[in-house]
């Protein structure tokens, strides 16, 4: 381990979180993205050395996976897409066959593996990974300017690992990145060790709390690394340890980071207040010298492009939706991609939350207006299921805020804020669906809480709000 101060030991309170077990409702192929993922087996973690040419656009990787199987079987399949597995072993064997087709390694085992049994997988394989083409664009793995993102959402993940791509199947990972000196990459969860050698650069991070494939990444840029509390005497606090946070940013956009920065602290000890206890160790905001069309998160850390360093409401708001997904979608994620407003109205909702603490616009106001823009758009979406090419469609996002905006005046604040602590506390690290909420907020209320949201999220048209 080298001796920079920089890096950063994983903390005494950041204790790990095993995988849970997955709920047999959720074992099924999630319909929006019926070929993504295998119920035949579950990962409970991911071992990955990488190593990235930048100039080359070059990746070479070693995946150690564990797992268990869940349905008697002769032949697994991952999720691996453009890259080439070169070798693969299977408990210490070479299985009888290996194929790669549609986005799918495939391994023909001599023996058939019953439900139950552990498996180890150990796949070294290489290429030159680059974005996975669908509806929703280009995702994953995506060369900068200088550099590299990684946005995985909602099927990025195989273009730079094999994997389990199923958002239910929810593991731990350590994630070690060699890469050209003088670049650092940033990865999920805490920094462990950081090695120099020659012309090269390692930088290795363990994610101990259970985390969905899409929500894994790597970011490798000229990023220097700021802590968010330097100056100021005590950096926000939580139950069991200390929140840092940071920033990596190329150093010409530091002064502009730290300033469209300067109020996330306050951000985050809103949302503890609100939400319940931060689920992870630290949160790291990376800024791209690239302009990005939208910011984007992952678990324990979000990006921004450089085009988003402002102090407008419009950005801030941003700063406040990445952040809060770190409970709304990292710690609590869907366990299918029907729930997805269980990430986005809520993310949404805490855009509204912010805006009430920090003196913006009460959050009813910002919902009478949301509900006036809704409600001269075309009434022909299911919030609660929107389909897959409508998943990411920004009446989701708002539509999702109204109906917790609806329920926040139907049972008043005490109680709905009761509701969301105990939502985001109860499942945390698990997987969610629409139905487990509805079960926590009428436990908590004793309210009609399905009569309500049945009529936001599962009928075209747009409810009334109480109140209005």
């Amino acid at each position: 381990m080298s001796s920079n101060a920089d890096t950063r030991p994983v903390e005494a309170g950041a204790t790990a979180a095993p995988p849970r077990a997955l709920n047999p409702a959720f074992h099924r192929p999630d319909p929006y993205l019926p070929g993504s993922g295998s119920t035949a087996f579950t990962v409970s973690h991911y071992d990955l050395d990488l190593e990235v040419k930048l100039a080359a656009n070059r990746l070479s990787g070693r995946a150690r996976l564990t797992a268990r199987v869940l349905e008697s079987t002769q032949r697994l399949e991952l999720d691996l897409a453009r890259l080439t597995a070169s070798k693969v072993l299977v408990n210490g064997r070479r299985p009888k066959k290996v194929s790669h087709r549609g986005g799918k390694l495939i391994l023909a085992l001599a023996a058939r593996l019953d439900a139950g049994a552990d498996v180890e997988l150990d796949i070294r394989y290489d290429g030159s990974p680059a974005p996975i083409r669908g509806l929703w664009g280009e995702v994953g793995w995506e060369e900068l300017t200088d550099g590299v993102l990684v946005a995985g959402q909602p099927n990025g993940a195989p273009s730079w690992f094999p994997c389990n791509d199923r958002p239910a199947d929810k593991a731990t990972y350590r994630i070690a990145v060699t890469t050209d000196a003088g670049y650092r990459a940033v990865a999920n969860g805490d920094l462990v060790q950081h090695s120099k050698k020659s012309s090269r650069e390692t930088w290795e991070y363990r994610m101990d709390q259970p985390m969905a494939s899409y929500l894994a990444t790597v970011q490798i840029g000229r990023y220097g690394l700021e802590d968010l509390a330097d100056g100021r005497p005590e950096p926000v606090t939580r139950s069991r340890g200390i929140i840092r946070q940071y920033i990596a940013v190329p150093g010409p956009l530091a002064a502009d980071a730290r300033s469209s920065l300067a109020r996330q602290e306050h951000m985050m000890e809103t949302f503890i207040e609100r939400f319940g206890p931060y689920p992870f160790s630290q949160y790291t905001v990376v800024v791209t010298e690239d302009e990005l069309e939208i910011p984007l998160e992952a678990q324990s850390l979000s990006v921004l492009g450089s085009n988003h360093l402002h102090s407008t409401w419009e950005d801030q708001r941003l700063i406040a939706h990445e952040l809060s997904h770190q409970w709304f979608g990292n710690s609590l994620t869907v366990a299918h991609w029907q729930d997805i407003w269980l990430h986005e109205g809520f993310a949404c909702y805490a855009e509204w939350i912010w805006s009430e603490e920090s003196g913006s616009m009460p959050a009813a106001a910002r919902a009478n207006a949301a509900w006036k823009r809704l409600a001269a758009l075309p009434q022909d979406i299911v919030v609660g299921d929107p389909g897959p090419e409508l998943m990411f469609d920004d009446r989701v996002y708002k539509r999702g805020a109204l109906t917790l905006e609806a329920l926040r005046r139907s049972v008043g604040d005490a109680a709905f804020f009761r509701v969301l602590r105990h939502w985001a506390t109860e499942h945390r690290h698990g997987s969610v669906d629409t139905g487990m909420f509805i079960a926590v907020a009428e436990a908590e209320t004793g309210f009609d809480v399905r009569g309500l949201l049945d009529a936001w999220l599962f009928s075209r048209a747009l409810p009334v709000l109480p109140g209005r």
